[in-house]
């Protein structure tokens, strides 16, 4: 049984609490840390468990609400798992073109057989603020990353990420199918366990 109806989503961005809602359903009424603050906190930790758990605390303590923090990003085999937790910045903070840019940059020489790479996603959830046991879902999708973008799709490096098992770009799937296999997905199955969410 879901132990509260409602809950804070520690990020601003609007693609994600879409994507999180729609995977909660109406169980819970997701909202934005950006109703608190548009202050977020710096990420200091060093994974991608590290930095959940950082901005699900902050949020309870913006909000007084559960939060739930998704710190996800892609790392790519030929670059030792980069741009990984620095996915969102890996252009300096200049936004979703210029990260997918360097990337394709960083991999000009790189054969599609070098090119594996997974989305990863780790859900922290707290119900307070000083939390000592914080529920935490990892969740991994396995790709390769493309030549060039494909699909509208989507958001960050989804134009660049090869889904094998679906022949197409992860910009190339319908949001609903995207929600139901990606990294964020696949962490969520498991938050719902263990909340007892159908």
């Amino acid at each position: 049984m879901m132990p509260f109806n409602e809950l804070v989503l520690a990020s601003h961005n609007a693609g994600k609490l879409k994507e999180l809602q729609a995977m909660l359903g109406d169980a819970v009424r997701v909202r934005s840390v950006g109703e608190f603050s548009d202050v977020e906190p710096e990420e200091t930790g060093l994974s991608f468990v590290e930095n959940a758990i950082l901005k699900a605390r902050n949020a309870a303590r913006l909000s007084g609400l559960p939060a739930l923090a998704d710190d996800s990003g892609l790392a790519v085999d030929a670059l030792g798992g980069a741009p990984g937790i620095y996915s969102a910045r890996y252009a300096d903070g200049q936004g979703d073109a210029a990260n997918n840019a360097k990337l394709l940059d960083a991999l000009r020489e790189v054969p599609d057989a070098e090119r594996g790479a997974q989305f990863v996603c780790a859900l922290a959830l707290v119900r307070h603020a000083d939390d000592p046991l914080p529920i935490i879902c990892e969740g991994l999708w396995p790709g390769s990353i493309l030549h060039a973008a494909r699909g509208d799709q989507g958001f960050g490096y989804d134009p660049l990420f090869w889904v094998p098992e679906r022949g197409c770009s992860s910009a190339e799937l319908p949001s609903a199918e995207k929600n139901r296999i990606s990294h964020r997905a696949r962490a969520m199955a498991i938050l719902k366990q263990r909340l007892g969410i159908a």
